[in-house]
Formats: structure tokens, C-alpha cells, sequence
């Protein structure tokens, strides 16, 4: 009996462990399509901040407004001064985000790990190329301030909404399923998608 010709659009590419479902191409395009777009927002940005703020706060409304600040501690200015350290532990997240990636729930998991992958890649970029004191040491560009949390950045805002809507579509995926990345709950290709 012949099979039928695999469906192009359900074309998949399997992860590094066996056990993994396959990935459908249109979830890791998602993924990094997102991932891309926040990392060029954050990094332009940022080079918006550096160039304009320098010299000058600008208040925006109410109790935002943009200064100019630079993090080599962690999120929310703590830690100071443990750059490297911290930037372990994003590659660590970054390569969680690639492994978690099969198991995205559905097209909204998708999006959302790619809002982190794209804040965390944000970030580390701004630890590897905006120091002075040798690799990894740079300090991260914050200067989204609303005076009544720590200043932060476009990355960060994108993990932070990354990470929740990660956990509401996990909270929303039918018991079982693990959605867009396996085929909807199948572990097959799936013309559904």
C-alpha cells in the first residue's frame, strides 16, 4: 500500500534527543522570527538610549520617563557586578528556551519562547560587546524608568511577558497535549497545525 507524500507545511525537524517530538519548521520559524524581531528592537533601542539620553533624562508621562542606565548585575540591578556569572546563566535559559521548544502548546507558546529567547539574546549582547573589562563583563543598556520599579530595557520586558504568556498557554493547552511543536498531542506531522 502506498504512503501518501508528507505535507510540506508539516515538515519537521526533529530535536537532538531522540524522545523529543519532532518540531514542525513552522514553530521554530516562529520561534526565531520572534526571537529576531525582539533582539533588533531591544538592540535599536538601546542604541537610540545610548545616543540620546547620554546627557539628558527625558520624562515621558506620569512617572515614566527615560534615563540612561547601565546593569552589570542581574535583573533589577541585583548582583552587581557578577557579569559573567549572570551571563552563564543566560546562555543557560537560552539553551532551556531551545530544548522547551517541542514542547510549546501552541502557537502563542511559541511566540512566547520567543520573546524570551529574543530578551535573553538581548541582554547577553549587551554583556559581550558594551564592556570594557574584558568578555562578558559589559553592562546591560536599561533606561525604561518609572520610578517606582528598577530601570530596565525592551529585553527585559520581553522575557517577563514571555514568561507569562508561556505559563498561561501551558495553563491553556488540553491535559496531555503538548500542541503545535508535536502535532497536536500525537507526536505525528499534523495537517491541523
Amino acid at each position: 500500500m502506498p504512503t501518501p507524500a508528507p505535507d510540506p507545511a508539516d515538515d519537521a525537524v526533529r530535536a537532538d534527543d531522540a524522545t523529543s517530538p519532532p518540531v514542525p519548521r513552522r514553530a521554530w520559524g516562529l520561534i526565531l522570527g520572534v526571537a529576531a524581531f525582539v533582539l533588533v528592537a531591544d538592540q535599536l533601542s538601546k542604541w537610540w538610549a545610548v545616543r540620546t539620553l547620554t546627557t539628558r533624562t527625558i520624562d515621558v508621562v506620569w512617572t515614566l520617563r527615560f534615563n540612561l542606565t547601565g546593569n552589570t548585575g542581574a535583573s533589577f540591578s541585583s548582583f552587581g557586578g557578577q557579569g559573567p556569572l549572570i551571563s552563564l546563566g543566560v546562555v543557560a535559559v537560552v539553551v532551556a528556551v531551545l530544548w522547551l521548544s517541542p514542547m510549546a502548546p501552541s502557537r502563542l507558546g511559541s511566540v512566547a519562547l520567543g520573546m524570551i529567547l529574543g530578551g535573553a539574546l538581548g541582554n547577553l549582547t549587551d554583556r559581550v560587546f558594551r564592556g570594557d573589562a574584558g568578555f562578558l563583563h559589559g553592562a546591560v543598556v536599561d533606561f525604561i524608568d518609572v520610578q517606582w520599579w528598577p530601570v530596565f530595557n525592551v529585553a527585559d520586558m520581553s522575557v517577563v511577558i514571555g514568561a507569562l504568556l508561556l505559563a498561561f498557554s501551558f495553563l491553556r493547552a488540553p491535559a496531555g497535549s503538548s500542541g503545535l511543536a508535536s502535532g497536536q498531542g500525537s507526536g505525528q506531522g499534523s495537517t491541523n497545525g
